[in-house]
């Protein structure tokens, strides 16, 4: 018995030596350094996790500082990792000319009973404002690299963005999105299908963008960015919403690349865990008081959800989660 429990006592003692907390940042695009609005899925056919993310034209530099042509013309980045805390970039997704552009953003991919399912925002062409139609472009795949066009998303609207969908409980789908020409408020659609849309109304008064929707410790959650924080709705069926009274990520952190607002979540439950993915300017670091453009700079954190007092909470400047159980190649 003694040498049992001394056995135990040093297996415990070894698993708590051995956590590695992930790196701040997760992940720092090497090319264009604009890694921002990712969405994570589990690639079955090479058994590990990837993440898909908007690859913003940090580095390019521009006369006119008002001139946002470095948010256009931005393909989408992947990146894999092995062990969950390692992200390694595996360069640009290719998509089917005839459905996409050469503005992509804010990817979200789902798999529903053995197919991916991406929803991508496509702005036509490149612009020096934030003019331009937008809309969100359905495509499938089943390996993650070949695309096959399914259909524009029709929401009812020349500018809409953004898109999150799940398998709504009462049946069908349902899809958030952001409306700009209805006040860049955040409306929801349902579908019986995933080709015809029915818009219902917007989810809260307040403008914002990037929802991410999940299930997490018996509820739903929406979490957005207002660009002053992150907003956190809570549901019990995915249609009628409470507001959280605090914001997430409302200020700005105290460690290195982590020093401004948190913005464009994305969530993913694995196990019974909610990891919150972010990304952040670089305006806050020390490279940005030479450079009046390292400021377009992004990268990717994480933190770990937790719910108090039925809320969620995050505490971002605690330690980064070990992310190798939950995100580890199969």
């Amino acid at each position: 018995m003694k040498l049992a429990a001394t056995l135990w006592m040093l297996a415990a003692l070894a698993g708590c030596a051995s956590v590695e907390p992930a790196p701040r940042p997760l992940y720092r695009d090497p090319v264009l350094d604009g890694a921002a609005d990712v969405s994570l899925v589990f690639n079955r056919g090479l058994k590990r996790w990837e993440m898909f993310y908007t690859n913003r034209r940090a580095t390019l530099r521009l006369d006119d500082p008002k001139d946002v042509s470095w948010v256009h013309g931005t393909p989408i980045g992947i990146a894999t990792t092995d062990d969950g805390n390692h992200w390694h970039a595996a360069g640009a997704a290719s998509f089917p000319a005839e459905c996409t552009g050469a503005t992509l953003w804010a990817p979200e991919i789902q798999d529903f009973d053995g197919v991916y399912h991406l929803w991508l925002t496509i702005v036509p062409g490149i612009h020096k404002r934030w003019t331009g139609e937008r809309r969100i472009e359905h495509l499938t795949s089943t390996d993650l690299r070949t695309w096959t066009c399914a259909g524009n998303a029709d929401l009812g609207s020349p500018k809409v963005i953004d898109a999150s969908v799940i398998r709504a409980p009462q049946g069908g789908w349902r899809l958030w999105f952001k409306d700009e020409q209805g006040g860049s408020k955040l409306k929801v659609a349902d579908s019986p299908d995933l080709k015809t849309w029915t818009v219902r109304e917007s989810v809260s008064p307040l403008p914002g963008e990037g929802p991410t929707v999940f299930q997490f410790a018996g509820h739903w959650w929406l979490v957005a960015d207002l660009w002053k924080g992150l907003l956190v709705l809570r549901s019990d069926d995915a249609l009628y919403w409470q507001e959280q009274p605090a914001r997430l990520l409302a200020g700005t952190g105290r460690h290195p690349t982590d020093r401004a607002k948190g913005q464009h979540p994305g969530v993913t439950v694995v196990d019974g865990r909610a990891f919150l993915f972010y990304f952040v300017h670089q305006g806050g670091e020390p490279e940005a008081e030479t450079d009046e453009r390292w400021h377009q700079r992004t990268v990717i954190q994480v933190a770990e959800l937790q719910v108090k007092d039925g809320w969620l909470t995050v505490d971002r400047n605690a330690p980064p989660p070990d992310l190798r159980q939950a995100f580890h190649s199969r």
